[in-house]
C-alpha cells in the first residue's frame, strides 16, 4: 500500500496542511491513523496515484474521502473499488447496494480566503457554495456536454440510491458552523431563533447571488432534485478526527446537543436547570450548559472545553444523513445507522423537517495546541473567566 505521507510531488506543490503534518512533531501519531483509514481506499484501480498526489496537494477533499471510507467500514459496508465513478460504489448488510459521490466546498485554489464582511455574509455565501457543489454533482448525475458517460448510464448506478455526501471547507469558519446551512440549503429553514420558551426556525426560500440571482434553497422540499437519494454531511469528518483518536496532548472544544424527556430530568439537577450555567469539572476540564423548555422536553447544548484525554468520540460522531422525501430511488428506510448518526427527515404532508438528533450528539468540535494562549482564549470568549 502506498505511503500517503511520502512526497511524491515538490514542495512548493504540497499544500499547507500536508507540510504542518508531516513537519509538526506533534503530529507523529496521527500519521498511521489516518493512513489505516484509506486502507481499501488506496486499492483503487489505477487511481491511486493520483489520489495520493491529490491529497499532498489539494488535501481537504482526498482527507473528506478517507474519512468516508473509514466511516463506510465502520456501517459494516464495503466499497467496489473496481468502479472508477461515482467514487463508492457500496455494498451493505443483506446486499444492499448504492452510491456515494463525494465532494467538498473548498478555499480557492490561490489559497486566499475570502473575508465575509458579516456573519450573516459568510453564513449566506457558505450556504451558496454548498447548493452549488450539489447541484454541479447533479449534472454530471445527469449528464452534460463536458460528461461523455453521465453517472445515470452507468449500470452499476440506474436503479440504485445516489447519495451525496458533502464538507464545508470553504473558510476558517466553515467546520463551526453546525448543521445549520445544510438545514437551509436542503429543508430550507433557517437556524432557530428563541421566543420566549419556544424556539422559532423561519422557512426561506431563496437567496441572492452578489449579482443579485435568486438561488433556490429547500431543494429536497420539491421534486427539482429527485435523482438525489441522500445527503451525507459532517463538520467534524476532518483531520481534527484522527488527532483527538490519537490521543495526543492538546485542548478540545466540543460542543454535544442535549435532549431529555422532562419526565426523567430530576427536578434538582444542576444540567438540566433551564438557561446558561458553567461547571468546572476538574482541571482543565470545563462544561458550560444551555437549557430549554420545550414542550415536553428540556433541549440545550453541552460546550466542554477540556484537556484532550477527557474527549472521547466515535468515527461516527457528527455525521448526518439527510433523506430527500421527492427521491426517484428513496434509501432504504429500514437501514441501520447506529445511534450517533443524526437522521433527517422531510414530511411532504405537515410540511415540516423531522430532524432526529441522539442525545449527546457531537455538534462541532475543534482542537488547539495545549498553550496558555488558548486556554486563557478559549475560557475567556466562553465567559468561564
Amino acid at each position: 500500500m502506498l505511503d500517503l505521507f511520502e512526497p511524491r510531488l515538490p514542495d512548493s506543490k504540497l499544500h499547507k496542511s500536508f507540510r504542518e503534518i508531516r513537519t509538526n512533531p506533534s503530529y507523529c501519531k496521527v500519521m498511521p491513523i489516518i493512513q489505516s483509514w484509506a486502507a481499501s481506499l488506496l486499492g483503487r484501480n489505477g487511481e491511486v496515484g493520483k489520489f495520493v498526489k491529490e491529497f499532498q496537494s489539494t488535501f481537504n477533499s482526498s482527507m473528506w474521502e478517507i474519512y468516508l471510507n473509514k466511516a463506510l467500514a465502520d456501517l459494516g459496508c464495503s466499497v467496489d473499488y473496481s468502479k472508477s465513478s461515482p467514487d463508492f460504489f457500496v455494498t451493505a448488510p443483506g446486499n444492499y447496494q448504492f452510491n456515494i459521490e463525494a465532494v467538498i466546498s473548498d478555499q480557492p485554489a490561490d489559497d486566499k480566503e475570502r473575508q465575509p464582511c458579516s456573519d450573516q455574509d459568510f453564513k449566506d455565501h457558505g450556504a451558496l457554495k454548498l447548493v452549488g457543489k450539489i447541484r454541479d454533482k447533479l449534472k454530471i448525475f445527469r449528464g452534460n456536454n463536458s460528461k461523455k458517460h453521465p453517472y445515470s448510464s452507468l449500470s452499476h448506478v440506474q436503479g440504485r440510491p445516489f447519495v451525496i455526501a458533502i464538507a464545508p471547507f470553504d473558510s476558517s469558519q466553515s467546520l463551526m458552523q453546525n448543521n445549520e446551512l445544510i438545514n437551509l440549503v436542503l429543508f430550507g429553514i433557517g437556524a432557530p431563533v428563541l421566543e420566549g420558551t419556544e424556539l422559532r426556525q423561519d422557512r426561506i426560500r431563496s437567496l441572492a447571488t452578489a449579482s443579485g440571482a435568486p438561488v433556490e434553497m429547500g431543494i429536497f422540499t420539491n421534486d427539482s432534485f429527485k435523482e438525489i437519494s441522500a445527503v451525507i454531511f459532517s463538520t467534524v469528518g476532518t483531520f481534527g478526527k484522527a488527532v483527538v483518536e490519537s490521543r495526543i496532548e492538546g485542548l478540545v472544544r466540543a460542543t454535544r446537543y442535549r435532549v431529555m424527556s422532562k419526565e426523567r430530568v430530576q427536578l434538582d439537577s444542576p444540567l438540566w436547570q433551564l438557561g446558561t450555567h458553567r461547571f468546572q469539572v476538574g482541571k482543565l476540564n470545563y462544561l458550560m450548559t444551555q437549557r430549554w423548555d420545550f414542550g415536553g422536553d428540556i433541549i440545550g447544548s453541552d460546550v466542554h472545553i477540556q484537556h484532550s484525554s477527557f474527549h472521547r468520540e466515535s468515527h461516527l460522531d457528527g455525521l448526518h444523513v439527510y433523506f430527500n422525501p421527492y427521491a426517484e430511488v428513496p434509501f432504504d428506510p429500514s437501514f441501520t445507522w447506529p445511534g450517533e448518526v443524526s437522521r433527517n427527515y422531510y414530511d411532504v404532508t405537515a410540511d415540516q423537517p423531522i430532524q432526529i438528533h441522539p442525545d449527546r450528539a457531537l455538534v462541532s468540535r475543534q482542537v488547539f495546541e495545549m498553550s496558555p494562549f488558548w486556554i486563557h482564549h478559549l475560557l475567556r470568549s466562553n465567559g468561564f473567566v
